[in-house]
């Protein structure tokens, strides 16, 4: 029987490392709007071996996921695994410099998306199903009111789907990765020697072998 794992905010960073080390396992379902990058996501996991299902689209889209969704259940019945790595980055800045548009698409991205994702995704996991979420506790920090505002909340909602779960399923992971070399983090820490850091692919067979995904 074919496992399916969701992959949101597939196309680079964590979340393309996650989808390259779970494909020999997985078909992967990988969720971005970065066309290119889900297309050499996709090259990559087939020279693996692996299979993949992309799906560029933004997560905010409710009527967008929803209907991958219900193709997914059609076409598998549900998933096994679903990995939330999607996340909007907004520059670090004062909080009263704070740029409307950059709060907006935060609040948008790393909270509002949850609302509908939650129940989407919860639905195909069923109670066999695992979730997996990843904390970046950057909340009440000086210039990351955009960022990490809204990802205290995202891991909030998390947190209490976890509990929730604890007992009948789905499992609900929520993981504090190493500092990586990623987007992301260059976005907040320019010109930092990239060297110290853990390299996503690394990072990802980390966590994957730690959670025996």
């Amino acid at each position: 029987m074919t496992q399916i794992a969701l992959i949101t905010g597939a196309s680079r960073g964590l979340g393309a490392a996650m989808a390259l080390t779970l494909a020999p396992k997985y078909h992967v379902v990988a969720v971005a709007r970065t066309i290119g990058g889900l297309e050499e996501l996709d090259d990559q996991i087939k020279a693996q071996g692996g299979e993949a299902t992309l799906a560029p689209m933004d997560i905010c889209n409710r009527d967008a996921m929803a209907h991958l969704c219900r193709q997914v259940h059609d076409r598998w019945g549900s998933a096994a695994l679903w990995v939330h790595t999607a996340i909007h980055a907004a520059p670090l800045t004062p909080a009263h410099h704070m740029d409307q548009k950059d709060w907006d698409k935060s609040v948008a991205t790393n909270l509002n998306a949850m609302g509908h994702l939650v129940p989407f995704v919860g639905a195909l996991l069923g109670e066999a199903g695992q979730a997996v979420f990843f904390d970046d506790p950057q909340g009440g920090e000086k210039f990351y009111g955009h960022y990490g505002t809204t990802k205290a909340g995202q891991i909030a909602l998390a947190r209490s789907w976890q509990a929730e779960t604890a007992k009948h399923g789905p499992k609900v992971h929520i993981v504090t990765p190493r500092p990586m070399a990623t987007h992301t983090r260059a976005r907040f820490h320019p010109g930092e020697n990239k060297d110290v850091l853990a390299k996503p692919l690394d990072e990802a067979a980390r966590i994957v072998s730690d959670l025996a995904l």
